[in-house]
């Protein structure tokens, strides 16, 4: 077990609020490196992971839907009504004041993971 080479100080870094950059070959272990500091952030947060592979990103948030974790993809094959529930989804007062046990329930169901596409970065 434990982190692959790199992938500590890369997990460090996001989860204390820095920037960081990392190009690993596939197979690496990418995924735990922004997954892992989403999931440990604060309620109200979110990662934001972009990448140009849409059936990658779409395998993505259906395994971690599947796991329970919130997740969601804009990408150019999205319709725009799609595109303007998941981003709806991101303000958990849908725009408007709302009751606390509303605005829990909608935060607990607010996407963890967002995978956004470079055209639409």
């Amino acid at each position: 077990g434990g982190f692959r080479r790199g992938q500590c100080a890369v997990v460090e870094a996001l989860v204390e609020g820095r920037d960081a950059l990392y190009v690993f070959p596939t197979g690496a272990g990418k995924s735990l490196c922004y997954q892992l500091p989403a999931l440990l952030a604060d309620e109200g947060r979110f990662g934001l992971v972009i990448s140009p592979l849409i059936a990658l990103m779409e395998d993505q948030v259906q395994q971690l839907r599947a796991a329970g974790i919130p997740a969601a993809a804009l990408h150019s094959e999205r319709t725009a009504k799609e595109k303007e529930e998941i981003l709806a989804a991101l303000d958990p007062t849908g725009g408007r004041a709302a009751q606390a046990s509303t605005l829990r329930s909608r935060i607990a169901e607010r996407p963890r993971l967002l995978y956004l596409s470079p055209e639409l970065a």
